[in-house]
């Protein structure tokens, strides 16, 4: 019997780069700044809600659309923050995080032999996805832009076709920071309009952007609201990426499709935290705006420090991540590198071209999280410059 039974689409994504530097911080009691995840909660009022509703006996399967609270206000939100109106009965979703939205939009709307269009660098989860949907991916790379990317929007002309189905849209992006321009976004949306493409959107950072910008979502975009399945979360928004709370929007006809393919994913959970989020989505919008100032400092913490160890620092918009450069520190080998980082000097990253079907471009680039608490970081900070 063969060892690996693992179905050859799928057997590139055996393992995850996430679990490896994880493993190799633990190892060697690193300061891990790879995976991107919060070590803060999130609001007290949330986590009250939480426990009282884990009280109260809602430990239960909740209703496969989601508990209609969270329904309710996951379309209050968007209704008040971008006029994009949802019925919350018919054209809202929760999903078990944002993962399983992106999976259930993809599985269910993609046939095999299917084009998907995708911003490279991207979220390791949308190319596994695209293989168990029996989809092509086209991918589309950022370029340099000064010391920051931008949409190289020729190539992303040419990554449409006959066959292209869906084009998956991540802004604010992981990993690189990036916020998307409303040129990008305007060339996306013609681009679907003319080819008939349905674009699913992970928005998941979409209120961790700096310095005064603003989040635009594609659905808001003429032409878009009809063809766009909307994605977000509570797990970056309120510092709970362990509840796995997400959802979906968009035209029924296309949440219908996202829900055959989830509910024999995990058909539902999160039961007692679903009210939670609700409550945190009615309440706490200035923790929120809280948490993104502070996320914002942490960065030019972060960042400051890459630069005295003498990294090049690309510039992050967004998000929980920054780029940095070792090419100074005469390292062009990313993966490399981060192997030896938590046994040399006690630090942990993520090489970014791991998120690419096109490599080279990425080879040198390291992603660092910054997520953390000031403690953290300042420590990180002194053993970075041990390089």
């Amino acid at each position: 019997m063969p060892s690996d039974r693992t179905t050859s689409r799928l057997r590139p994504f055996a393992t995850t780069i996430f679990a490896e530097m994880s493993a190799l911080a633990v190892e060697h009691d690193a300061v891990n700044l790879g995976q991107g995840f919060p070590d803060t909660d999130g609001p007290e009022s949330m986590l009250d809600a939480a426990r009282a509703a884990i009280s109260d006996g809602r430990n239960q399967y909740p209703p496969g659309l989601g508990v209609p609270e969270l329904r309710h206000a996951v379309a209050r939100h968007q209704r008040e923050r971008y006029g994009l109106d949802y019925d919350p009965d018919r054209e809202v979703l929760v999903t078990i995080g944002a993962t399983e939205a992106i999976a259930g939009a993809v599985v269910g709307l993609v046939e095999p032999g299917d084009e998907v269009v995708m911003i490279e660098p991207y979220y390791d989860s949308y190319a596994a996805t695209v293989a168990m949907a029996g989809g092509v991916r086209r991918v589309v790379p950022l370029v340099p832009d000064g010391d920051g990317f931008r949409l190289d929007r020729e190539r992303l002309a040419d990554a449409f076709g006959p066959k292209t189905s869906v084009v998956l849209v991540n802004s604010p992006h992981n990993p690189t920071g990036t916020v998307l321009t409303p040129d990008d976004l305007a060339e996306i949306a013609r681009l679907c309009v003319e080819h008939d493409a349905v674009a699913v959107t992970d928005e998941v950072y979409e209120h961790l952007v700096f310095d005064g910008r603003t989040h635009t979502p594609l659905a808001t975009l003429p032409g878009m609201r009809e063809r766009t399945i909307r994605i977000s979360s509570a797990a970056k928004t309120f510092n709970c990426t362990g509840w796995k709370v997400g959802w979906l929007s968009g035209p029924p006809e296309l949440v219908a499709a996202a829900r055959t393919a989830k509910q024999y994913m995990s058909y539902v959970g999160s039961g007692p935290f679903q009210p939670a989020v609700a409550h945190a989505l009615d309440h706490e919008a200035d923790w929120v705006t809280a948490s993104a100032d502070a996320l914002q400092r942490k960065r030019d913490m972060l960042s400051a420090a890459l630069r005295d160890a003498g990294f090049g620092v690309h510039r992050s918009e967004a998000t929980y991540f920054v780029c940095a450069d070792p090419r100074p520190l005469g390292v062009d080998d990313g993966i490399k590198f981060c192997r030896s980082l938590p046994e040399r000097i006690g630090v942990a990253a993520v090489p970014v071209s791991v998120f690419a079907d096109d490599r080279d471009p990425w080879r040198h680039l390291l992603r660092f999280a910054f997520s953390k608490r000031d403690e953290v970081i300042a420590e990180a900070a002194d053993r970075l410059r041990r390089l």
